[in-house]
């Protein structure tokens, strides 16, 4: 149905069966128009976007593929999308949070590990490495499995990163190990959870 829908706007698709999964693969020109088509119209209503994530595989030509899941909640059926990407191109495919605002971490999730940048994400920047991190993209395979820095730099770029300034001290979970965590950082984070306080003096 997908080829007949599109096929006068050139979208090349093509459907392959896979250990009883179906698979669509879609360009990314027309991944919008595509995904908007399988949540809205009536014979499709694959409403739950339930993962996005991408693969790269060890042989070089072959494209890196960012992949979507989504489900039917009442026709209680499954269908895996797909995007082929050629690496030796940027990386770039339309967000689908216009779509399904549940798309919005789990995009940054992918941009974070593998690069992919999603035109049109509301807020594109890392969520599992530090903002600052500098060493790339940790699921590529071109990433060297001991980071491209020494462990001593690692942890010089961690310490330097000033979590206290974007997170609480719940929320860096560190309460069952605060005694190893420098002295100067202890500080820190101290007089982040005291600046927090309200001033009962003030109106």
């Amino acid at each position: 149905m997908l080829k007949a829908k599109f096929a006068g706007a050139g979208a090349i698709i093509r459907a392959v069966e896979s250990c009883g999964d179906s698979i669509v693969y879609v360009p990314a020109s027309s991944l919008s128009e595509i995904m908007a088509f399988l949540k809205n119209a009536p014979e499709q209503t694959y409403d739950y976007l339930v993962d996005i994530t991408a693969v790269e595989y060890r042989d070089p030509e072959r494209p890196l593929e960012v992949v979507y899941e989504l489900f039917s909640l009442q026709r209680r059926a499954q269908l895996r999308v797909k995007v082929e990407l050629n690496k030796s191109e940027d990386l770039v495919v339309d967000s689908l949070v216009p779509l399904w605002n549940g798309a919005n971490w789990l995009e940054r999730e992918v941009f974070d590990m593998f690069g992919v940048v999603f035109t049109g994400h509301p807020d594109l920047r890392r969520i599992l490495m530090w903002e600052t991190y500098e060493e790339g993209h940790p699921l590529r395979k071109d990433f060297p499995l001991r980071g491209r820095f020494s462990r001593s730099e690692q942890v010089r770029q961690a310490l330097n990163a000033n979590p206290e300034a974007h997170y609480s001290l719940e929320e860096l979970a560190i309460a069952d190990v605060y005694h190893e965590v420098p002295a100067d950082m202890r500080e820190r984070l101290a007089r982040g959870e005291r600046d927090k306080v309200p001033d009962p003096e003030s109106p």
